[in-house]
């Protein structure tokens, strides 16, 4: 089945019945919000709350134990203060609906659930300053910790060993390869990946497991006012791409989508690594492939995104959206050096926080 065929298209109409139907609420509106495989809508009821409801697509409807695992982390993350959407039970008490739709190929069964509906506005539509990137990158390194004290009867599910946008499956990008014909960046693509395949895969025992987000991006951050010139982290979206992995991954992909839309997009990583460390100290294998797993995500971002809109044209802006800037920033990474970016990420983290440590004395 083509990702198309996969991918639910509700009408606002379907979407309003199930909402009334499963959970009993009254709605007084719903309008489509951007997706990517899944399908989402936000939802106003007459009661006064505020929702969104996803409908997942067909195929990852299919896996059942993958769903509850994603449903029970954003959960356990809230009760332990992170700020996660939350699933809201059925009329029946149940956190799932796999339901039976036809959306214009045939009836399909897709998973829907109705989550909590988090205020702010996404972290790529703020001036980011260096204490709010510091702040992702804490924040991202929290998470990780705290989901190794998780238990689920089937936490196995997120193994996900052929899941493509798991960065462990990085060399499987080479099938996809095709969509970059005539795009000079295919070349650094190639590289890249083969540059993994000898310096990364080998060291995996290397790295520190955990279980990753695996979509910590500027469309999944939320932030919120903090005083009159500042933001805080108020929200934390899609737990869809969620995978066993390890803590360098997650901090590699933060540290990649932290650079979307940036002035100064090589600075950022430093203090997203500064915040990183703040609470996760790399070992000297992690930091050693810190930039080549940046350029991994790049590569994944651009490749992925271009095979997507071949199966889903309608969709091209919101498809698009992080791979049209990415591809110049892996341009930007690939041209400037290893050497270079890691002084800058390494020194810059350094001074952060040295910097950081002398406003405190001041304060104190």
């Amino acid at each position: 089945m083509s990702v198309k065929e996969s991918k639910p298209n509700l009408t606002v109409s379907q979407a309003t019945d199930i909402t009334g139907r499963l959970f009993g609420l009254t709605v007084s509106s719903v309008r489509p919000l951007p997706s990517y495989s899944d399908q989402n809508f936000h939802v106003v009821s007459s009661e006064g709350g505020q929702y969104v409801l996803k409908v997942m697509n067909s195929a990852d409807s299919q896996n059942l134990p993958l769903l509850e695992v994603q449903t029970h982390t954003m959960n356990f993350l809230r009760q332990r203060g992170l700020p996660a959407q939350t699933a809201i039970p059925t009329a029946t008490g149940q956190l799932m609906s796999l339901e039976e739709i036809d959306c214009g190929f045939g009836v399909q069964k897709y998973l829907v659930r109705l989550l909590t509906f988090l205020p702010g506005t996404t972290i790529v539509k703020v001036t980011c300053t260096l204490q709010l990137l510091y702040e992702a990158g804490r924040t991202a390194a929290t998470m990780d910790t705290v989901l190794l004290q998780m238990e689920h009867p089937h936490l196995r599910a997120l193994q996900r060993e052929n899941f493509i946008w798991r960065l462990a499956s990085v060399p499987l990008l080479e099938q996809f390869l095709p969509v970059l014909d005539g795009d000079p960046l295919q070349e650094v693509v190639k590289k890249v990946i083969e540059q993994f395949k000898t310096r990364v895969v080998p060291k995996l025992n290397s790295f520190r497991k955990c279980i990753n987000h695996g979509d910590f991006n500027e469309q999944n951050i939320l932030v919120e006012p903090d005083g009159p010139s500042s933001y805080r982290i108020s929200g934390i979206l899609d737990f869809g791409n969620m995978s066993s992995g390890y803590f360098v991954f997650e901090l590699a992909i933060t540290i990649m989508y932290m650079m979307i839309k940036r002035p100064r997009p090589l600075a950022v990583g430093a203090a997203v690594l500064a915040g990183w460390e703040s609470v996760i100290p790399l070992n000297p294998e992690e930091r050693d492939v810190l930039y080549l797993l940046v350029l991994s995500r790049f590569c994944q971002s651009l490749v992925l995104a271009h095979y997507t809109v071949l199966q889903q044209p309608e969709n091209e802006e919101y498809l698009m959206v992080t791979a049209r800037p990415g591809a110049q920033l892996l341009q930007l990474l690939w041209e400037t050096g290893r050497d270079e970016v890691e002084k800058i990420w390494f020194s810059g983290a350094a001074e952060f926080i040295q910097n950081s440590l002398r406003t405190d004395r001041v304060n104190n």
